[in-house]
């Protein structure tokens, strides 16, 4: 007799997820009410930064990861911008950098000191205008230094030079409604976008062109999500016609039907994905849900599958994706979340649980490290590269950040080498990188993380080599008593 296999076999299908205690929650936090479907966080290694409520003009808080418990209602905040703030994004590339999209229709980039702000940040580093109406969407590009994306409720796209303050292209006519979202893939060369009109592009930005597009990806009203994963392919969240969630994975070279397509619940909250290429997981989180679902997407059909659910008893507002340089490998954690409450931001740790100690290579693959890997002068040339890769295998000790530095010339007029850097960029350039990269650096976490898995064999020794001293001393006494 043949036993089928009944269920499918995954190093990921015992996730489980776990809430952190409530002395390392960021309590007394005001998070934005505004009706804007945006996730409201942003997280890098270093900080976690909250959209709040602010009267008198827009808002957000940036806090030290270390910095738990209740925040004092006096804590500086940044708060340039005239209006609500509807999105904020960390540069890939820098921690203490991040830019923020507003209804004052500007994007700004602002540097956020070393240890955090002691002070109310009022100055940007830059301010980018060109949007009529609200900027609802900020992304940077995930391998070029200093390019970000924006799109505005005025159906526009730019992407932007922050080191110039420049438009470098500016795509008005492939939206005919309201953008929902923006995904760059891999390596930046194409951005895939989720419209009111019901239907997913797949936008070459340098060419200013539609390389493909679906129409009605999902047939529902409420908004749709659109994300670019690893291998090329598309994964959307959306609605059906009587309203049900929706999840469906496609095929750019075929976009007639998808490759997979999934019914969730009939609940009306927007399904924001966050996606690790890693490991191919998707992570699904509702705004006002209480749950996170998340799914393996593979190469055989059915393409999605189920592995489990999170589910705690707060509905979240918002939602926050750690990176994967800034996970605890000694804990097997492969996520982490930061789930905004009323008045809360509350960290969910994702893990795999594993007997052994040692670093496991199979969950934690390179990934994208924080070093660019060309020059915005080169992406717009025509270069195209993935992410410079790191290991994970030492806990990553990254090169002293630098401050971004804005110079006013403009880079497509200028007849020099597409290559060369300009003066605001020199301090960034890989030659410069390459002399700090070649100085050695010890990890001291990887050194610690070493001698804590060491720490209890001496004091095994000695209890073993003490019961063979106990043994022999107590045969000695009974030869001598003999």
């Amino acid at each position: 007799m043949s036993f089928r296999k009944v269920v499918r076999q995954s190093k990921f299908r015992h996730v489980f997820g776990q809430p952190v205690k409530n002395d390392q929650c960021y309590d007394d936090i005001r998070v934005s009410r505004v009706t804007w479907d945006s996730t409201f966080c942003a997280v890098n290694p270093k900080f976690v930064a909250v959209i709040i409520e602010a009267s008198g003009g827009g808002a957000f808080m940036v806090l030290p990861l270390q910095k738990t418990g209740r925040i004092d209602k006096s804590y500086p905040t940044v708060c340039g911008h005239t209006g609500p703030v509807l999105d904020i994004d960390w540069c890939p590339h820098n921690d203490n950098v991040i830019a923020s999209g507003s209804e004052d229709c500007t994007v700004m980039v602002w540097q956020i000191p070393e240890n955090g702000l002691t002070l109310p940040l009022t100055e940007p580093v830059v301010v980018l205008e060109g949007h009529s109406k609200r900027v609802g969407i900020i992304t940077w590009h995930p391998t070029a230094r200093n390019v970000l994306l924006s799109a505005g409720c005025d159906n526009v796209v730019i992407v932007w030079n922050v080191g110039t303050t420049e438009e470098l292209y500016r795509l008005e006519d492939l939206h005919p409604d309201l953008i929902y979202n923006v995904s760059w893939n891999r390596d930046g060369s194409l951005f895939c976008s989720a419209c009111k009109d019901k239907s997913v592009r797949i936008i070459d930005p340098r060419r200013g062109q539609v390389v493909a597009e679906k129409e009605k990806a999902h047939e529902g009203a409420r908004p749709m999500r659109a994300i670019f994963l690893a291998d090329g392919k598309i994964f959307t969240t959306g609605f059906s016609r009587m309203s049900e969630r929706q999840l469906a994975l496609w095929d750019p070279e075929n976009l007639e039907e998808p490759m997979a397509l999934q019914e969730l619940d009939s609940s009306n909250g927007a399904l924001l994905p966050f996606y690790d290429p890693d490991t191919n997981v998707v992570y699904v989180c509702g705004k006002g849900d209480s749950s996170i679902r998340y799914f393996e997407i593979t190469a055989e059909a059915p393409y999605i599958h189920f592995l489990n659910t999170f589910t705690s008893k707060e509905p979240q507002r918002g939602m926050g994706w750690m990176p994967k340089r800034g996970l605890d490998v000694n804990k097997c954690e492969i996520a982490r979340f930061y789930k905004l409450h009323e008045r809360k931001c509350e960290p969910i740790i994702m893990t795999v649980p594993r007997k052994s100690d040692l670093f496991q290579d199979d969950l934690y693959p390179d990934t994208a490290g924080p070093e660019a890997t060309m020059e915005a002068e080169e992406w717009v040339a025509g270069k195209t590269a993935g992410p410079i890769l790191i290991s994970l295998r030492e806990a990553y000790v990254p090169t002293k950040q630098r401050d971004l530095k804005v110079s006013r010339r403009s880079l497509l007029q200028d007849s020099r080498p597409a290559a060369a850097p300009s003066a605001g960029l020199s301090a960034t350039h890989p030659s410069a990188m390459s002399q700090s990269a070649a100085t050695p650096a010890i990890s001291v976490s990887a050194a610690s993380g070493v001698w804590t898995g060491l720490a209890p064999m001496p004091e095994q020794g000695v209890l073993w080599v003490g019961g063979l001293i106990g043994a022999s001393l107590s045969s000695l006494a009974g030869l001598q008593g003999r």
